[in-house]
């Protein structure tokens, strides 16, 4: 188990902006704390404000934080893909075209947070939950099934959490955030081409 001192990266799992859905994990004090936006709430004013109170070095967001190669090709061919990066296609994940103004928040706070000696590397919290907890059904299905997923997530962490996530994106930020402990131990899996863009879980 790396140290407290080696493990100073956040988990987000980011949402809409005003709909309250952003959470954020991180290791503080031995236990794995998250925090959550309120409805209304400026969600990238609040995770900025986080980050300058916490101090994570890297936080690894679910979100895309790059467009389809395309976009950056100086010749456009109709046969290429405008809609899916390979790491989309890989994982079945959604376009970052159809969740345009997400993906385009995301790429900001990466540039924003780049100024600030901050890295941010995009993960992808439900090819984690496929990937360890293949046995567990009904994965956001609703809240029933949560304190089972939680009390499986703390069993692989070995970690005590401060307090049990109250719902799917709490978990996804806790996942989100052993994505990047899975990264740091060179445990992750990278999906995509680092040309386009790499997802990590």
């Amino acid at each position: 188990m790396m140290s407290e001192e080696e493990l100073q990266h956040m988990g987000v799992d980011f949402g809409a902006k005003l709909a309250g859905t952003t959470a954020a994990a991180m290791l503080i004090n031995g236990q794995l704390q998250v925090w959550q936006t309120a409805k209304g709430q400026d969600s990238d004013i609040w995770l900025l404000e986080l980050v300058e109170e916490l101090q994570p070095k890297t936080l690894y967001l679910d979100a895309p934080l790059t467009l389809p190669k395309v976009y950056i090709q100086k010749t456009h061919n109709p046969d290429s893909d405008y809609f899916y990066r390979q790491a989309d296609r890989e994982l079945q994940a959604m376009s970052p075209m159809f969740i345009g103004a997400l993906t385009a928040r995301a790429i900001k706070l990466r540039v924003q947070l780049a100024e600030k000696g901050v890295g941010v590397i995009e993960t992808y919290p439900s090819a984690l939950a496929r990937l360890l907890l293949p046995e567990l059904p009904d994965y956001k299905k609703g809240p029933a099934a949560l304190p089972v997923f939680a009390e499986a997530l703390q069993d692989l962490f070995n970690l005590q959490l401060k307090v049990v996530p109250q719902n799917w994106h709490q978990f996804d930020a806790l996942l989100a955030w052993y994505s990047g402990y899975r990264h740091q131990e060179g445990k992750s899996i990278l999906y995509g081409n680092a040309q386009e863009g790499r997802i990590i879980v």
